[in-house]
C-alpha cells in the first residue's frame, strides 16, 4: 500500500530545517571553512534553499487549500512569509530582522493549513 505524504508536515519541517539552519550555522562559522565548507553567507545557497521551502509550502498549502478547506488566510500567511525572505536577502543589514517574522509566518502558515484541513 502506498503511503501518502502528509505536506503540511513536510512544509513545517523544511521551515523548522530552516530556521535552525539560520540560528545554528553562524556558530559553527569559524569551523566550516576548515572542512572546505563555505555554505556562509553563500547567495546561490540562501536562494535554493528559499526555492525548496516555496517549492514544498506551496504543494503542501494548494493541496490543503483545493482538497480540504478553500481557505486563503493560510496562503496569505506564507506569502507574507516569503516577502520577508526575500527582504532578507535583498536588505542584509537587516537580516536578523527579517529572518524571525519571516520564520514565524511560514511556520504559521503551514498550522493553519494543518487545522483547516482537520475540520
Amino acid at each position: 500500500m502506498l503511503k501518502r505524504i502528509n505536506w503540511d508536515g513536510l512544509g513545517i519541517t523544511a521551515s523548522l530545517a530552516c530556521a535552525i539552519h539560520c540560528a545554528v550555522l553562524p556558530l559553527f562559522m569559524s569551523s566550516l571553512p576548515l572542512f572546505g565548507i563555505n555554505i556562509i553567507e553563500n547567495p546561490q545557497f540562501e536562494y535554493l534553499m528559499i526555492a525548496i521551502a516555496f517549492a514544498v509550502g506551496s504543494v503542501a498549502l494548494y493541496h490543503g487549500y483545493k482538497k480540504h478547506h478553500q481557505k486563503w488566510l493560510p496562503l496569505f500567511v506564507f506569502a507574507v512569509g516569503f516577502v520577508f525572505l526575500i527582504a532578507k536577502m535583498a536588505w542584509h543589514e537587516w537580516s536578523n530582522l527579517f529572518l524571525l517574522p519571516a520564520v514565524i509566518c511560514i511556520v504559521s502558515a503551514h498550522v493553519l493549513n494543518y487545522r483547516s484541513g482537520k475540520r
